[in-house]
């Protein structure tokens, strides 16, 4: 499998991936501040493409009140095993109690949700098949308790080639502040087989034909990436 998540940049990923899109902490932040809403004692939180496990580490901080939680981060990338590993054993460290799992190297379409309260994934749906992507937030709605929710991401593509045009040059005037045209270029070549983003109206679409999904409501925007609350009736 091609490493398509830049996890060996010399800056480090979650370095990379800040630079890369313009508010990024700002969506963790409101990930992390919407989770309170959402994680209850007894259910499954889980972080879908955790990489670094950075996101399941801040709800972990985020969510003492509810200690008998458990968190599942799924990462299908062999570049981040040994980042995984290492902020295993520091979550494990100040939370001995904890009751969480990395799993490493593994495809979340093979992942059984159940008894969820709260299911995290940021720009991990756009580099799965098209085909398959339906049948995963199928699978989640299913496994989710009443009431839980998930916190969706994506970059998405406009339905007009002008408005596309401005956006994709306007984030490119952004990305030249971090890095070189030679690295923007090589990177979009990089993607150019593996990322095939949905429009907002397709993306949309596909959560409310999932199914259970009561509420859906954009929370999140930067140029063309969008951060999404759906919650299950």
């Amino acid at each position: 499998m091609v490493d398509f998540t830049f996890a060996h940049r010399e800056e480090g990923f979650d370095d990379h991936i800040e630079h890369s899109i313009r508010g990024y902490s700002h969506l963790l932040e409101d990930v992390v501040n919407l989770s309170r809403y959402f994680v209850e004692d007894g259910t499954n939180v889980v972080d879908i493409g955790c990489s670094t496990g950075k996101l399941t580490n801040l709800i972990i901080d985020t969510n003492t009140h509810a200690s008998n939680a458990n968190y599942v981060g799924v990462e299908i990338a062999t570049g981040f095993t040994k980042d995984l590993e290492k902020r295993e054993k520091n979550i494990k460290s100040k939370y001995p109690d904890c009751s969480l799992e990395f799993k490493k190297e593994y495809d979340i379409r093979d992942y059984e949700f159940d008894n969820c309260s709260l299911v995290t994934s940021l720009f991990t749906l756009q580099f799965m098949p098209l085909r398959d992507r339906r049948r995963l937030l199928q699978d989640i709605s299913m496994g989710m308790c009443s009431g839980g929710a998930l916190l969706l991401s994506e970059k998405t593509i406009s339905d007009t080639s002008r408005i596309q045009d401005m956006m994709t040059f306007n984030y490119y005037d952004y990305k030249q502040k971090h890095f070189s045209t030679e690295d923007i270029l090589e990177k979009e070549k990089t993607l150019r087989s593996m990322m095939k983003p949905n429009t907002w109206k397709e993306l949309f679409n596909l959560v409310e034909t999932a199914g259970g999904f009561d509420h859906i409501q954009p929370f999140w925007q930067n140029h063309m990436f969008i951060g999404i609350l759906a919650i299950k009736h």
